[in-house]
């Protein structure tokens, strides 16, 4: 199991946060070995420990939209990627085959009225530079019969 996490609306300059980040990141390296990311900006800091199950090869993240604007967390997996992928792969530049990246093909496309198109359990961060906002979502399936969701946005002045 991966994990994430995010440090929002920094008070103090990223560059100093960055290495009290990189600890925190090692703390959760056990739950994703295979990879550590970490993306920092003015605004955020968002981190993510990989355990590879889906495109082993290039599922790195953060993952990033091509003009960099959108930047993902993300832990878990998304059932219905490869639906999506499909309907969307004439819209969107994939550059991954992370199942994630479906993402932030469906935020460029709906914004934030896309959780429903997810199939899956999640949990990200997600980062618009544009907008300075923060999309944080966990979906958990509690049971074949019913999920529990929490979605918050949250916008950076």
């Amino acid at each position: 199991m991966c994990s994430i996490f995010g440090i929002l609306d920094l008070k103090t300059d990223p560059i100093e946060l960055r290495n009290k980040a990189l600890q925190c990141s090692r703390l959760m390296r056990h739950r994703g070995p295979d990879w550590s990311g970490i993306y920092i900006d003015n605004y955020v800091i968002l981190a993510h420990q990989r355990l590879s199950i889906i495109d082993v090869d290039s599922g790195a993240q953060p993952l990033y939209n091509v003009d960099q604007t959108h930047v993902l967390a993300v832990n878990g997996e998304i059932y219905n990627h490869e639906e999506i992928r499909t309907q969307l792969s004439k819209k969107y530049v994939f550059q991954t085959g992370s199942d994630c990246e479906v993402i932030l093909a469906l935020y460029q496309e709906k914004d934030i009225n896309f959780l429903d198109d997810l199939q899956g359990m999640f949990a990200f961060i997600l980062w618009d530079k544009l907008k300075k906002s923060i999309l944080l979502a966990e979906i958990i399936l509690v049971s074949f019969h019913s999920i529990w969701a929490k979605i918050n946005m949250i916008t950076l002045i």
